[in-house]
């Protein structure tokens, strides 16, 4: 009974968890747009309100994907514990690294004169190079590559959940892409990894959060079955 019970609260929390980081990307995905737009030139950093907006879901986010990763930990089969132990790990470091460095960038903003700032965008920019944008990468293109990679081979049952494991490889082998634009000195290559976090991710955990509805679903009509 304490088995059932605890198998039915994850698939809960992987239910609603899932589907929020789903529409928590689009927005952030939608503010970003937006943001692009209001731009003169393509080489201006995006300004507020989106930048604000921007930074606030990305913390949110990380928090959810790394709540997320502990519903598929323990939907992982005993074979595959280690590796969700480790996509779990992964997703942690990752939600603290870029929480932090995004608080840190929004609240420092605040706190600190334009000219304060500019002295200091070795620090706090998102303009390459610098140490938030490198711990950034660190976050996004190293952890949260290696959560998904590691991740998903534990979706190997029927066909919905090996979709869900080619979008995870494809999502993790881009966002890993991403890290070689710090050796190229190349942000543009960067760019990929960004496809793989921000605009891939976001549907698999769609289909992460569509999959524990299914496994619901089918666990009511067996427990039916029995009664």
């Amino acid at each position: 009974m304490l088995i059932e019970d605890a198998n039915k609260v994850y698939i809960n929390i992987g239910k609603i968890t899932c589907w929020i980081t789903f529409s928590f990307g689009l927005v952030y995905l939608f503010i970003t747009f937006l943001g692009f737009l209001s731009l003169s030139s393509p080489e201006e950093p995006i300004g507020d309100p989106y930048f604000t907006i921007m930074e606030l879901l990305a913390i949110i986010i990380a928090l959810l994907m790394a709540i997320s990763m502990i519903a598929v930990h323990y939907h992982a089969s005993a074979k595959y514990k280690l590796q969700s132990l480790f996509a779990l790990c992964s997703m942690f470091v990752m939600a603290g690294i870029t929480s932090s460095v995004h608080f840190v960038v929004l609240t420092m903003s605040y706190q600190l004169e334009t000219t304060t700032m500019d002295d200091l965008t070795l620090l706090f920019s998102f303009k390459w190079p610098s140490v938030v944008y490198t711990l950034d990468i660190l976050a996004w293109d190293w952890f949260f590559s290696l959560s998904f990679l590691f991740a998903a081979p534990i979706f190997n049952n029927g066909k919905m959940e090996k979709t869900i494991r080619a979008l995870m490889l494809i999502s993790g082998v881009l966002s890993l892409i991403g890290i070689l634009g710090v050796p190229f000195n190349d942000m543009q290559i960067r760019n990929i990894g960004i496809i793989g976090y921000a605009v891939i991710a976001p549907f698999v955990f769609l289909l992460i959060g569509i999959n524990f509805s299914r496994i619901d679903r089918n666990k009511k009509t067996n427990a039916q079955h029995r009664v």
